[in-house]
């Protein structure tokens, strides 16, 4: 029987998921994150992970976004051969117009995060449209719709490569997710495509992050064919790198780790990689003519009982308004302060523009002497927010304006996500600066260290422009001192070293 599927009804569903997903963690994320913190072992992945599950449920009371990046939509369809759209418009522009009023919602207004023009202008949007849509016809008379919203910070983590037949996949994973960095914000989920074409095996790791995390009932029953045996060696394996919850060292990099296969050429092996984030996104329904899809919100009571403060015997505070450069090089990698007082904010758009301005001889609209850049991008404010969920941006992007920055403005310290590479470590060790991170996944508590916002400069690059934020203990950590030793480097090392040694019952698994 054929059934039809209204307009309305079809947009309705795709911006309701977007909302949906944006402030709520699928329930099996919430689950093995919180069993991964209960055995953690590293104080700084413990602290990281206290923060993703305090934000998270804050996100999930307050309906704002998990993430500051807000992510590029995928949209999945499996249309049934006996549905009829009620629309004369195409898939892609009903879609479309689904993400349109998803991410200009009202209420919760998402960060527009996608570009008209990838080489060129490189123009917002303003709306995050168009979507990414794949539609795979199938028999029956529903739509089968998966969601997902995937930040750039673990999409431009993704890798590929095409293997000869007799090559380890194993081996290639082990050896490429160290090359992967802390930008994807662990721990979160390894999608594994293997098989078909160069195209297909992408679209099968990013599918494969849509299944539900299942781990720990696998390690508790056991493998029943060789690609759960595999899953499983995979999961031991990364979590035996000791990278660790936002890479500072830890027992758990990855939660689960999801493999697709497809028949491939005799001579070929493709095989792809794409992670998801601390802030894994994705929604499901089913559309059978009846109307708009009902999302059923998860209860509170499947989030753990963690509530991330601020510990002031623990942590330095730090008067930004008063830090010197002397101040600056007293911090000692891997301490966690609290920062006060007025920092900048600015990201690959203003240090672009920067380098120009400087390039041409003229004046910064902004004197950066003595001050403090955080790499961010927020959502808009809503009701009484100073700003939205503002959490750090991938800090490596940053890297080649690092030296110019450093030795041209007067800046003195930086805040981000992930690690430095050794261009700005250099830089950082040369002028006796640091970097400090902060947690990649906690946007939400993050803004609320944020008391005043104000626009200084570049205000037509939107989220991309140069603000001052007032914080009020706001949490970082020193990742990268000022004699150049990051902790990015020195922490997963220590814990490698670590689980190598620990008895197999209290290993990561």
């Amino acid at each position: 029987m054929s059934v039809i599927i209204k307009e309305e009804d079809f947009i309705q569903s795709i911006a309701d998921g977007i909302q949906f997903m944006s402030y709520y963690h699928p329930v099996d994320y919430i689950r093995h994150l919180a069993r991964a913190y209960e055995r953690e072992q590293s104080p700084a992945a413990r602290d990281a992970m206290a923060q993703i599950l305090t934000n998270s449920r804050m996100c999930a009371e307050g309906r704002r976004p998990l993430c500051q990046d807000t992510g590029i939509v995928n949209v999945f369809l499996k249309v049934g051969m006996d549905v009829r759209f009620e629309s004369c418009r195409s898939l892609q522009e009903l879609c479309d117009e689904g993400v349109r009023r998803g991410y200009t919602h009202p209420d919760n207004p998402l960060r527009a995060s996608v570009l008209d023009d990838p080489l060129f202008a490189r123009r917002n949007t303003r709306d995050n449209t168009p979507c990414i849509l794949h539609v795979e016809l199938v028999p029956g008379n529903t739509v089968d719709v998966q969601l997902a919203a995937k930040g750039g910070g673990s999409e431009n983590k993704s890798k590929f490569v095409m293997l000869n037949p007799s090559d380890s996949v194993v081996d290639w994973v082990l050896k490429t997710v160290p090359t992967m960095g802390a930008g994807w914000c662990p721990p979160g989920i390894l999608g594994i495509g293997v098989g078909g074409t160069a195209e297909r095996a992408m679209l099968m790791a990013k599918q494969s992050l849509m299944d539900d995390i299942d781990m720990f009932e696998l390690l508790e029953r056991g493998p029943r064919n060789k690609l759960e045996e595999l899953r499983i060696e995979l999961y031991e394996k990364v979590n035996a790198l000791g990278i660790g919850a936002q890479g500072l060292g830890g027992l758990t990099t990855v939660l689960d780790v999801k493999i697709h296969t497809f028949p491939t050429h005799a001579a070929s092996k493709p095989v792809a990689m794409i992670p998801n984030c601390a802030a894994t996104r994705h929604a499901h329904f089913v559309l059978d003519g009846s109307g708009p899809a009902a999302l059923t919100p998860p209860s509170l009571s499947e989030w753990p009982d963690v509530h991330w403060a601020p510990d002031y015997n623990k942590s330095r505070q730090v008067n930004l308004d008063t830090l010197t450069r002397e101040e600056v090089a007293s911090w000692q990698p891997g301490e966690t302060l609290l920062l006060s007082g007025k920092m900048l904010t600015g990201r690959d758009a203003a240090h672009k523009r920067i380098q120009d301005m400087l390039a041409k001889g003229e004046k910064l609209p902004v004197d950066f002497t003595n001050r403090v850049i955080y790499y961010v991008g927020p959502v808009d404010p809503v009701r009484d927010e100073v700003v939205g969920p503002a959490g750090p941006t991938t800090a490596t992007r940053m890297d080649k304006f690092t030296e110019m920055m450093l030795a041209n403005t007067g800046l003195i310290s930086m805040i981000g996500k992930s690690e430095r590479g050794p261009v700005a470590i250099e830089a950082i060790r040369k002028h006796q600066s640091a970097y400090l991170m902060a947690v990649g996944g906690a946007a939400y508590l993050v803004s609320k260290a944020i008391k005043h916002a104000r626009v200084l400069a570049f205000d037509d690059l939107g989220m991309e422009a140069i603000y001052e934020f007032d914080v009020k203990d706001m949490p970082v950590t020193v990742a990268v001192d000022a004699k150049g030793e990051s902790v990015h480097t020195t922490g997963p090392k220590k814990w490698q070293a670590l689980i190598a040694q620990m008895p197999a019952e209290t290993a990561p698994a």
